[in-house]
């Protein structure tokens, strides 16, 4: 057994790196904590089995939050196999939160590099402070960032930021699906984009562009994406019930299901969305993506999420929330159904001043169908 250390997010980066470098090296397992001492709703345990190097607590997206057990070998190798992916070792720039598994992830391959990250000042994300940021970076040597979407599209909106994103190496993009628009402008721009794939239960991601990196392996089964390799983490922290559910072996291998729909052609995984993120209205099974990608083809639909709710005659009906004001929405909500077919077209537009983010910047779901369950009992129009 070993000890396991908590550091609180707060502490900062440098406080966080040198646990981890610890951590990684033998020393006491880590959890990163996102509130103070004696906050946590469930205690930690003093040890952990010897092979752990961190304990690391999801965003709680789509549910409540778990504990995923990681083992240091798991750790080292991510670092690895994303260096090799990237075309090298580079200086990172720190822009994501300490706690969740893609901020720790930078500072795993900045000690896999032998490079100093540089944080983005704490506080609202802005431009201005990642600019700052990059601007403090090593010049020899190659430097790169890993960021949500939302933050990709706060930049590309800032001319020096762009600029300074198009000098990178990389810049990773992950932790939701990046619609494929913002993603074409990046590249417009020169910016070499990386979609990343993964999560806290594969050390982050493993996939990037649709290929996996390492001795990452793919495959799905009955629709679902399932990885394997050694990125794996051992389970759940106080859960073998979930651990069992989720981690599967077949013929000596050992699986995680991700709960992913997908599609693998041997070479390219396509992901479709989540296995739940379907609605089934008057019987006819819908996509929430497919409509999120339609509508985004139409202005004012940049940033929008679907959703489904409850409906007493279809059973689910989808409602769109959408930041920024209405532009054409009749147009867009009449475009899905002739394109998706009439069980898709949403019920109707709740339009918001922006879309409610968790911490680890990835959607609040939960916020979502609040929004939109609300409206859908007779809200006032635009939910703020």
């Amino acid at each position: 057994m070993r000890p396991l250390a908590r550091v609180a997010a707060s502490a900062g980066p440098d406080a966080v790196l040198a646990a981890l470098r610890s951590a990684l090296a033998g020393g006491p397992a880590l959890f990163v904590a996102s509130s103070a001492a004696g906050s946590d709703p469930t205690p930690l345990p003093a040890e952990v089995p010897r092979y752990v190097g961190l304990v690391v607590e999801t965003s709680g997206s789509t549910g409540r939050p778990k504990r995923v057990v990681l083992p240091a070998d798991a750790v080292l190798a991510s670092a690895a196999a994303s260096e090799s992916a990237l075309g090298g070792p580079a200086q990172w720039v720190l822009a994501l939160p300490v706690h969740y598994i893609a901020g720790l992830n930078v500072l795993a391959r900045s000690l896999s590099a032998g490079s100093d990250p540089v944080a983005v000042a704490p506080g609202p994300f802005v431009p201005e402070a990642f600019v700052d940021a990059a601007s403090r970076l090593t010049p020899d040597l190659a430097h790169a960032t890993a960021l949500v979407p939302a933050q990709l599209a706060t930049l590309l909106d800032h001319d020096a930021a762009r600029a300074t994103l198009a000098r990178f190496q990389a810049v990773l993009v992950g932790g939701q699906a990046t619609p494929a628009p913002l993603v074409d402008r990046a590249r417009g721009a020169g910016i070499r984009v990386v979609r990343s794939y993964g999560s806290s239960e594969t050390s982050g991601g493993c996939v990037y562009d649709g290929r996996p990196i390492g001795t990452t392996r793919v495959r799905v089964v009955d629709g679902e994406v399932r990885l394997a390799g050694p990125v794996l983490a051992d389970g759940y922290l106080g859960d073998p019930a979930l651990t069992d559910d989720r981690f599967v072996d077949d013929d000596g291998q050992r699986w995680f299901r991700t709960a992913d729909a997908g599609e693998w052609d041997g070479e390219t995984l396509r992901v479709l969305g989540r296995l739940d993120d379907v609605l089934v209205s008057g019987g006819v099974k819908v996509a929430l993506s497919a409509i999120e990608e339609e509508l985004r083809r139409h202005p004012g639909f940049d940033r929008v999420a679907v959703v489904a709710v409850p409906d007493a005659r279809w059973g689910q009906r989808p409602v769109a929330v959408a930041a920024g004001d209405e532009v054409d929405d009749d147009v867009a909500v009449a475009s899905v159904g002739e394109r998706l077919g009439p069980a898709a077209r949403p019920e109707r537009i709740v339009r918001v001043v922006d879309l409610p983010h968790l911490p680890s910047g990835k959607l609040d779901r939960r916020a979502l169908a609040q929004l939109a369950g609300g409206e859908l009992a007779g809200g006032h129009g635009e939910a703020q």
